[in-house]
């Protein structure tokens, strides 16, 4: 049980993210019920059970990023992507979501983007954040 979610993340890096086959292969792998496996992918929110985009845009919404702007960061990210906190872009390369704590509570507000962390992010840091993921895409970086 122990090393269930080193599988989780390494199925979920080959795949994107964890479609049920992943989950079936890694129940297979640790001898666990695949009722398990799936209790755990569901439970954290660093799984995703459904396909993400190219760009994963995290911002924590925590007490601590709370205080210092967080929900107009969020706002700021849905009008540049178009999108809610929850989806995906139409054309796969940004998902948004909001996440509990991503654990640099003393530099706020914190956001994920593709794992690395950006802090004392605010919402006119957006345009900027959303233009250099875009480039990336057109310059094959």
């Amino acid at each position: 049980r122990s090393a269930v979610m080193p599988a989780l993340h390494l199925a979920q890096e080959r795949h994107g993210w964890l479609p049920p086959e992943a989950l079936r292969e890694v129940a297979d792998a640790l001898d666990l019920t695949p009722a398990y496996v799936q209790s755990v992918a569901s439970f954290y929110d660093m799984y995703h059970l459904e396909p993400v985009g190219r760009h994963e845009i995290a911002v924590c919404t925590n007490v601590s990023c709370a205080l210092v702007g967080a929900q107009r960061v969020v706002e700021a990210f849905e009008e540049e992507l178009g999108i809610a906190a929850g989806e995906t872009s139409e054309d796969g390369e940004f998902s948004l979501s909001t996440f509990e704590c991503l654990g640099g509570c003393g530099w706020g507000t914190v956001v994920a983007v593709n794992w690395r962390y950006r802090e004392r992010v605010s919402a006119a840091d957006v345009p900027g954040i959303v233009g250099e993921l875009r480039a990336e895409g057109v310059d094959g970086a």
